[in-house]
């Protein structure tokens, strides 16, 4: 079966008159209209009104000159209203050692070592990490002074403010974790 030269020319005609039709403009909307009138003609919902909204007030936070709760409470000598305290200062020129960066509550006594009568402690920081210290050497963020190990604890004096613009002494200790 073999097409003619006229069957042959006929078919581009057809599929190009094919393709006109399928896009012509075909009015079959009427019911998409009809349901987009019927919803622009209901009655419309009542809208709420905007809520007030009452101004903010900024809050003065007043204590902060005061004493933490979470401190030790200072002595204070009640008829002259001094501190009973040294003049004591922090000094700032040093070089501030490693465990200084870490609060005290966050350092663990885990073990203390013995070279000639000299005791060390070993300490453990909040990340894990053993560090080896002595007399002398600073840790916790209150300029902790060690004055003292032994084989049970060591010993340190925090230089803390004092709340009325000075400074301080506290003593503190770490116990050995068994």
């Amino acid at each position: 079966m073999l097409l003619s030269g006229i069957q042959l020319r006929s078919v581009p005609l057809a599929l190009t008159v094919l393709l006109f039709s399928a896009c012509s403009r075909v009015d079959n909307f009427e019911d998409l209209r009809a349901y987009v009138e019927e919803v622009k003609g209901r009655p419309g919902a009542e809208v709420e009104p905007v809520p007030e909204f009452v101004p903010y007030e900024g809050f003065i936070y007043s204590a902060a000159s005061l004493r933490s709760p979470f401190e030790i409470p200072i002595v204070i000598d009640g008829e002259s209203g001094l501190l009973i305290s040294q003049d004591v200062q922090p000094d700032f020129e040093r070089e501030r050692e490693p465990l200084e960066e870490h609060a005290l509550s966050g350092l663990t006594m885990v073990g203390m070592l013995v070279r000639n009568d000299v005791y060390q402690a070993l300490i453990e920081d909040a990340l894990g990490v053993v560090h080896r210290v002595g007399v002398g050497n600073y840790l916790g963020r209150n300029h902790g002074r060690i004055e003292s190990i032994s084989q049970t604890q060591l010993q340190l004096m925090e230089i803390v403010p004092s709340g009325n613009g000075g400074w301080v002494e506290r003593p503190q200790t770490l116990t050995l974790q068994r």
